[in-house]
């Protein structure tokens, strides 16, 4: 058995760079069951136990890519929690859902969510290059759930046809990109064919779990289809390798705008330093960092769960220490289908008529004045200028301070 640090790249040491390039090799050579995972690793107790078990509750399916950035010799690698099922998502909890997002309850045709008035979820399929341990769709991502049904697709296009209000499309699964290039065309040639539909984006993975998935055809076949919007799911520093670097530069330089979806996991990110430093690898790979997820109670996830509070720190270390660009969102999906609250520290002290007392990324106090209208005049209460001009003063940072944008 191989158990050194570098033993999982060196398992694949013979593939020719031809087939290790291919994402359809990547594909096909996934680790999918007990016996070829315990040839490249070794396990441990918890994940004997969750493997053997995997099949009743999420199928594994792990790259031969992802798995080379896995630290054999650490039971806690964030790579290796994120894909190997472990004897925890077979606890229960009370407080678990089946589908915690509420979508089968909006889905008016199958494979399509409606919950917000002008955009849509359209779930296309329901495999994925890896099966993320951490899905809170898990209830139909791996199953056979024909989303790629064509009389699916029919009546989702039908839909937004009848529904003019529905201006923006998220195309999502299970994980679009494993589709054919020639289905994801079809999709997006429909799509396009709605005049109502004016905005497109896409949910993917998969330049992340196996890169090799985005090529030349690919990006070339988005640029006809275009403006489309891609989210990426990122959760930790060590996946933003050179060769997914290489996958994200392919899409920006085609004209393709990225962010990034995070979940925060515990034992994966839940810690300053590394969701800090998260931030800044994906800016630096010209990938926006969109949202932070508050992970969901779907269940076999609960070993997953952090506080709120905890998202709640990291967003308040954040906020005025870093670049506005590297702070993403951080949202709470709101069970059984309330849709995406935004949860942020408390910057506003109190508020009464005509002014709002804040607090900036420092601790300090600031009151903002509203303007008071008078007929067709606008104008200040009378000490605020006054009082503008002292607050200014006590605020003023000491010479050795710099100002950050």
């Amino acid at each position: 058995m191989i158990t050194s640090a570098n033993s999982i790249a060196e398992h694949w040491k013979d593939v020719p760079e031809t087939d290790w390039e291919d994402w359809h090799w990547q594909i096909r050579n996934r680790i999918m069951t007990y016996d070829g995972l315990k040839e490249v690793i070794k396990l441990t107790p918890s994940e004997e136990i969750g493997v053997k078990r995997s099949k009743g509750r999420l199928l594994m399916a792990i790259t031969p890519y992802w798995l080379s950035m896995i630290d054999t010799m650490r039971p806690t690698c964030p790579i290796r929690k994120q894909c190997i099922p472990a004897s925890e998502e077979f606890d229960v909890s009370p407080n678990d859902m089946e589908d915690p997002c509420g979508e089968d309850k909006d889905s008016p045709v199958p494979g399509l969510v409606h919950r917000y008035p002008d955009r849509v979820l359209l779930l296309v399929t329901e495999k994925c290059a890896m099966y993320c341990r951490h899905c809170t769709r898990r209830r139909i991502v791996g199953s056979e759930a024909h989303l790629t049904s064509p009389q699916n697709f029919e009546k989702a296009y039908e839909y937004l046809k009848a529904n003019r209000r529905i201006r923006d499309v998220l195309i999502s699964g299970g994980d679009p990109l494993m589709l054919p290039d020639e289905t994801l065309e079809d999709i997006l040639k429909n799509l396009r064919a709605i005049p109502n539909i004016e905005f497109i984006r896409l949910g993917t993975r998969m330049p992340v779990t196996v890169p090799m998935r985005v090529t030349e055809n690919l990006v070339s076949m988005f640029k006809k289809y275009g403006p489309i919007w891609i989210s990426l799911h990122f959760n930790h520093p060590k996946e933003i390798t050179k060769r997914c670097k290489k996958a994200c530069d392919m899409l920006v330089e085609s004209g393709i705008p990225l962010g990034s979806q995070t979940v925060l996991l515990r034992g994966v990110n839940d810690r300053l330093s590394t969701m800090r430093r998260l931030m800044h690898e994906l800016l630096k790979a010209r990938v926006r960092p969109y949202y932070i997820y508050q992970c969901d109670p779907a269940k076999g996830i609960s070993h997953f769960r952090t506080p709120i509070s905890t998202g709640i720190n990291i967003m308040e270390k954040l906020r005025g220490h870093t670049s506005g660009y590297a702070v993403p969102t951080y949202v709470v999906d709101a069970p059984g289908g309330g849709g995406k609250i935004p949860v942020a520290p408390n910057y506003v002290i109190s508020q009464q008529k005509g002014a709002f007392t804040l607090r900036n990324y420092e601790g300090q106090i600031f009151t903002y004045y509203e303007p008071i209208e008078d007929g067709e005049i606008t104008r200040l209460v009378p000490s605020v200028a006054k009082q503008n001009k002292t607050a200014a003063k006590e605020s003023k940072p000491s010479e050795s301070k710099t100002a950050a944008a």
